[in-house]
Formats: C-alpha cells, structure tokens, sequence
C-alpha cells in the first residue's frame, strides 16, 4: 500500500462522509439501484448469502464468508460498522480492501453518482447517501476483483434497505428483536416484515430460532416468494457447545450432516448459535442443502474464524476484553458470555452509549455482571452524556464513576482491576467505544500490559 493510494482512499471516505450519515436512513431503494442501473448492475456478477436480523449479524456474516472461502471460492464481505477504518467494511478473500481498489472504484462511481444526484433534485429528493454510496462501492469492488460469492450484511431493516439491490441466493436472518423502533416498526412482528423483505423468488432461507410473532413473518414472506425455508432447532440445530482454551467445541446438525466438536476459537454460547446458523446456510449455498460441509473444510474455515470488537481480548495484566454490545440484546449476550466464558469473580464495566440506543436496557442487561461502572462516552456527535450513563447505573445501585474519555476510563479500571485477584475489565455499549478501545490498545503509552 502506497502513501498515495491511502490518500486517494481517504479522499473517498471524506467525499461520503459529506453525505447524509448512516443514521439518516428513508425507505427508497430505487436510488441505489438508478446508479447500479448506469454501472451495468455489478451487483449481479456474483453470487449472495444476505444476511439480516438484529445481532450476531456481523458474526454470522464472518463465519459464512470463512465457510465459502475455505470451499476455494473467491469471496466478497460486507459489513457495518467499522472498528477502526472504513476498508474495514469491504473484505475481498479475508482481508480488507486494498486502497487502490477502493479509489479506483470510486473513479468508476463518481460520474453516475452526479447524474443520479441530479435527477434527485429535480425531484425535490436528497441526495445519495453515505450508506447507499457504500453499498454501490461494495459491489463495484466486487465485480472488479471479481469475487465468485459475496456476504452482504444488511445496513438497517431490510426491504427497502440499499443492499437489497442484490439478489439474495440465500436470505440469512439471525435473532430478531427490538431495535431502531422509529425506523422499522413498534413490534417484532412489524419489524421481522421489514426484515423479511430480503427474501427473493426460488431463494433458500434460513434462520435463527425466533419469537412466533418473528417466525410467521419469514415464513409468509418466504411462502409468498416460493422459497425454502429452514429454523434452528426444527431442520438444524445446535446440539452441544463446550468451553475449550481460547473458545469453544461445537456439535451441530446441519441441514445436510453432522458435525461433533468442531473447534470455533472464539467465546460465547451466542456465537456458536452464529456458527450452526453459517453452517446451514452455506449448506444451502453450496450444496443445496443436501450436501454436508466436508470435515477438512470446516475445520480449516472454522480455524480461521475472528470476530473483532466481539469479545476480543485487549490487555493482560489485568484482563482488558471489548465488546460492541450496543442494544440489550447483545448486552445481555455479552452477560451470559462472560458468566461462562471466564473465570473472574468481577467485573469492572467501561460503558458508553450513543444517544439513539436503549441506554437503559442496556445497562439493565450489563448490571448483573457489573461490580463498578466507569462511565464514559464515545467519541462522537451521537453520544449520550457519560453523566447520564452513570445516572442510569445509580439508578440500579452500582458503584460509578464518571470519565471525560475512554483513555480516562480505561485506566482507570485497569487500575481497579489490578487492585485485587480475579479481576477483570469489559469495554462495552457502542461500536464506536469498541472500535477507539481497540485503537488505544494499539497505542505505545498503553503497550504496557496489553496485548500486542
């Protein structure tokens, strides 16, 4: 990677991030798809495992890209957010995208993006969006490389979310709960429809076990498309999961084989849940579901497997772990890894939130595990105030204090830490605070008991 390269990637993330952000998100899909119209639609050169739901998205995506790769297939992932940088989002055969493949296909994009631009002001419509352009930049890498299949993670929703430009081979739903109410919908069944929209004729679906209200959405809409559908517990399963040195053994029946103490080298019973859902669903992609995963392949696939800002081991000395855990759900899963993952009698909570999620819930989800809170606040515009934070903790009789960033807070804990045995240090509630810990992990003032 040369410096001028990087520079031309960074002129591009500067170039969408002048664009409404992330947040801003309306049910028009059309838009993306006029300027993948003028790109001769790249995103149809490629094969698609689309992957929606509320968590175990991100997770569930990596596993079934490590499953089609280890098959000999060139693979494309997307996902959402970035941890540290936007190249991030956009993987080609396991590894971010490379700058001058970003640059060069943005070059592509950027004299469509004008056209489209235009068309939507004469319309009196927003321009393109940061999202949507990303989507676009995805694809267009993709069929620039090119990639033989392509994991697409869902933005927000799925229906009318950008990435459902693509035609889905196999439609991937992981547990659906409450999230983004004033986008999606007040109930999960409201919210499963939305979701549900990913589903393409004669397509393959499988997905996670569900609420009733969730499960009968995916199946109307998969009756409705004429597509086979497949839920854990019914037609696969996870049928044992252990703690092993550095994860975890899994047993899973599949759609189309057995598969008994597969090493997975990552923690938590939720993710080895994410493992047997990727399995079913590449068995959908590759074989039809008739086929079993070879045991060299998933071995291989398996072995490969990381799940960056979930769970991941920050500092020693004392034990400093990360994880996003941005809504109750992934806090309350963050939990239950904890509880059976590690062995530490407590836990001292870095905790920091964005305005626009369930703050409560998730501190609610986190304080059966809490010994302290050290509240803080991520770095950005969105942040919820680390007072209030610490509000909601006193609320639920926690000990609290309150830091002005997350270098304070982290010493701080860190100290705590290491005041007294089988202590131990969580950084959690936004991926934003995932992604800056990981960073100051990284930094040479931190070296010093982290791990390098």
């Amino acid at each position: 990677m040369s410096d001028k390269d990087r520079k031309r990637a960074d002129a591009v993330y500067s170039a969408l991030l002048a664009r409404q952000g992330e947040q801003w998100v309306q049910p028009r899909v059309e838009r993306t798809r006029r300027v993948l119209e003028f790109l001769d639609d790249p995103q149809r050169t490629f094969r698609v495992v689309h992957v929606t739901g509320t968590n175990g998205k991100t997770s569930t995506s990596r596993v079934i890209e490590s499953l089609v790769r280890a098959h000999g297939l060139r693979t494309g992932l997307f996902t959402s957010p970035h941890l540290e940088r936007f190249t991030e989002r956009i993987m080609v055969d396991g590894e971010n995208v490379a700058d001058v493949a970003v640059a060069d296909a943005w070059d592509e994009i950027e004299p469509f993006v004008e056209i489209v631009d235009a068309e939507l002001a004469a319309a009196d419509d927003a321009p393109l969006t940061f999202f949507e352009l990303l989507t676009v930049l995805a694809f267009v890498v993709f069929a620039d490389a090119p990639v033989d299949v392509a994991v697409i993670e869902v933005g927000m929703g799925g229906s009318w979310d950008s990435t459902n430009t693509a035609d889905g081979d196999v439609a991937v739903f992981s547990p659906i709960d409450i999230d983004h109410a004033d986008r999606l919908g007040n109930t999960i069944a409201e919210i499963a429809e939305v979701k549900a929209g990913i589903i393409k004729d004669g397509a393959a679906v499988v997905s996670a076990r569900q609420s009733p209200q969730a499960e009968a959405a995916i199946r109307a809409a998969a009756g409705a498309r004429g597509a086979l559908v497949s839920f854990e517990g019914t037609d696969f399963a996870l049928t044992q999961q252990r703690l092993a040195v550095g994860g975890q053994l899994v047993s899973v029946r599949g759609l189309a084989g057995t598969y008994d103490d597969e090493y997975l080298p990552i923690y938590g019973e939720h993710q080895a849940f994410n493992a047997a859902l990727a399995i079913a669903a590449v068995e959908s992609l590759v074989g039809g579901g008739t086929q079993p995963i070879a045991p060299d392949i998933l071995t291989e696939a398996f072995a490969q497997v990381t799940t960056p800002g979930r769970l991941q081991l920050a500092g020693i000395n004392p034990t400093v772990l990360v994880d996003a855990a941005h809504n109750p759900h992934g806090a309350r899963a963050l939990v239950a890894a904890l509880r059976e993952s590690f062995d530490f009698d407590e836990w001292g909570m870095v905790v920091g939130v964005l305005a626009d999620k369930d703050a409560s819930g998730i501190v609610d989800a986190l304080a059966p595990a809490a010994t302290h809170i050290f509240a803080t606040a991520p770095t950005s515009e969105r942040a919820s105030d680390a007072d209030s934070v610490a509000d909601l903790a006193e609320e639920r009789g926690l000990p609290v204090t309150v830091h002005s960033d997350l270098s304070a807070a982290a010493m701080a804990a860190r100290e705590w830490a290491a005041a007294a045995d089988r202590r131990a240090v969580i950084i959690a509630g936004s991926v934003i605070l995932a992604g800056e810990a990981i960073v100051l992990a990284d930094a040479e003032e931190w070296k010093s008991g982290w791990q390098e």
